[in-house]
């Protein structure tokens, strides 16, 4: 499909927004966000980054956001870490601002819909994408398609029980701070360096990931996992013992079948927003 989409990854405190033409990112723009980032404070950046990159010719506007969202509606609620943002109908106003099309998902449903389209996920029709950082959550493609889930939720695999508590708590860089009180960036400099009880900390990182993966593969089956977020950068570290917790699934030929790879899309938050523009106008063509 030849078209323009503007992509815009909205953070807890900056704000990317790109140009993706022809399917290739053309220009990206990365901003803090206003010291008081009300809604008209950050919508009135928006629009300035769209004229920044030329995009008012643009198709559709695509917008990730850490938060709950009610898709038809375009509605955003108790987006994280900005004050005031408790219910804010995004899609309507950005639409009035620019008169543009707006699609809206959370950032991790269009991290899953970036690799899709860009990214690792393109050879499969079945793939669980999982965000490994301060949280821990994921996107589902079933065949070849995002699925949200009734109410935007699936993928939350960050909140099913887990030993005391959630998977989030063991599967995240949460982890780290609650085993040692060490940011994970710091566990991971001593353990490459050697250290044998940062090592240990990451192999038992990947025990608990294994199990995460485990229950994904209960519930969807799918062909391929793909790993993102800053604790993925420590894959060589907990890999083989979250393969061996894997291969105690109760199906071994589902489990050895089983590919896991890493994200490696630059952009890719910018690009899975704008990839909602894609699938959206790919199921209107088919319709």
């Amino acid at each position: 499909m030849s078209a323009t989409y503007i992509g815009i990854d909205l953070g807890a405190t900056n704000i990317r927004l790109g140009l993706v033409k022809n399917r290739r990112l053309e220009h990206v723009i990365s901003q803090p966000l206003p010291s008081r980032p009300t809604v008209n404070a950050v919508l009135d950046q928006i629009e300035a980054l769209i004229n920044d990159v030329d995009g008012r010719k643009a198709r559709a506007i695509g917008i990730g956001v850490p938060s709950v969202v009610d898709i038809e509606e375009g509605m955003v609620y108790d987006v994280q870490n900005i004050p005031g943002w408790d219910a804010v109908p995004l899609k309507k106003m950005l639409e009035e601002r620019t008169g543009l099309t707006v699609h809206i998902n959370n950032d991790a449903n269009c991290f899953a819909i970036g690799e899709k389209f860009f990214g690792a996920g393109q050879a499969y029709s079945n793939f669980v994408a999982l965000i490994m950082g301060t949280g821990f959550a994921g996107g589902v493609i079933l065949n070849d398609q995002l699925y949200n889930g009734n109410n935007c939720g699936a993928g939350e695999f960050g909140m099913l029980p887990y030993k005391d508590s959630i998977f989030e708590h063991y599967c995240s860089g949460q982890f780290f701070s609650k085993m040692t009180n060490e940011p994970g960036e710091q566990l991971l400099e001593k353990a490459i360096s050697g250290d044998s009880s940062s090592i240990e900390i990451f192999e038992q990182f990947g025990i608990h990931l294994g199990e995460a993966i485990k229950a994904v593969m209960y519930t969807y089956d799918p062909g391929l996992i793909i790993l993102g977020g800053g604790v993925s950068k420590a894959y060589t570290l907990f890999e083989k013992s979250m393969w061996k917790q894997i291969r105690t699934f109760a199906f071994s030929h589902s489990a050895e079948r089983l590919v896991v790879k890493l994200s490696n899309t630059k952009q890719i938050a910018v690009l899975g927003a704008s990839a909602l523009c894609i699938e959206a106008d790919l199921i209107q063509m088919e319709n």
